[in-house]
């Protein structure tokens, strides 16, 4: 008995030393079946033995927990989730009282064991992180599902109103550049009339002085 149970010991990541007085056997029988779907196993067994089968896997850090009805659970699976069944167990049948162990060689008080019972599982963490890491990707895959659908809704909206056809349109005519407007043409101003010689303009003068001596050479003969 001390070398099967030093054996479990030693496999054991974790071990939780809890106080089973007032247990029944059929609660003993149903807390067993619930621990064992964590891989973990429900010991009752002498102090004196388990002290040597803990001395023997070379686990002493807990020989002073084995004092008084005492019984150790060893876990091989998921410390975490046999917190919580060991928890859950307690507060329905207001029975069983966490006093101790260790986990990965450290101690681990009831403070400790309280917190870890609070946890999620390995299972809900590895799922959780699936989610996490697959969320983006499922996202990034349904935006593009909705972009491609909805670009066929409306292809098909455009086609049902003749906007698609299928054939190219028809080329258009080039629209001509407007040319610059060329400068108007200025019209020729009349040229003015050029002065008159001054031999012409002196003729009236002239006359005048002929007049002036015929009319004196008149009165001379009168006189």
């Amino acid at each position: 008995m001390v070398d099967e149970l030093a054996e479990r010991i030693g496999e054991a990541q974790a071990i939780f030393a809890v106080d089973y007085k007032g247990i029944s056997v059929p609660q003993a029988a149903e807390l067993r079946t619930r621990l064992r779907e964590s891989d973990a196993s429900f010991k009752v067994v002498k102090n004196r033995l388990a002290k040597l089968a803990a001395a023997k896997a070379g686990t002493e850090d807990i020989d002073h927990l084995l004092q008084g009805p005492i019984a150790l659970t060893l876990i091989k699976g998921d410390p975490v989730v046999v917190a919580k069944t060991i928890t859950t167990f307690a507060r329905e049948n207001d029975i069983l009282e966490y006093r101790g162990g260790v986990m990965d060689g450290a101690p681990l008080d009831s403070d400790t064991f309280q917190a870890i019972a609070r946890l999620p599982g390995l299972d809900v963490l590895h799922g959780q992180l699936v989610g996490l890491a697959a969320s983006p990707l499922t996202g990034l895959v349904a935006g593009l599902g909705n972009l491609i659908s909805g670009l066929g809704r409306q292809l098909a909206q455009m086609a049902e109103q003749g906007l698609v056809t299928g054939e190219a349109p028809e080329p258009t005519a080039p629209v001509e550049e407007p040319t610059p407007d060329e400068p108007p043409v200025e019209e020729p101003t009349p040229e003015e009339p050029a002065p008159e010689p001054e031999a012409e303009a002196a003729e009236p003068e002239a006359a005048t002085e002929t007049s002036e001596t015929t009319e004196t050479t008149d009165d001379t003969q009168e006189d």
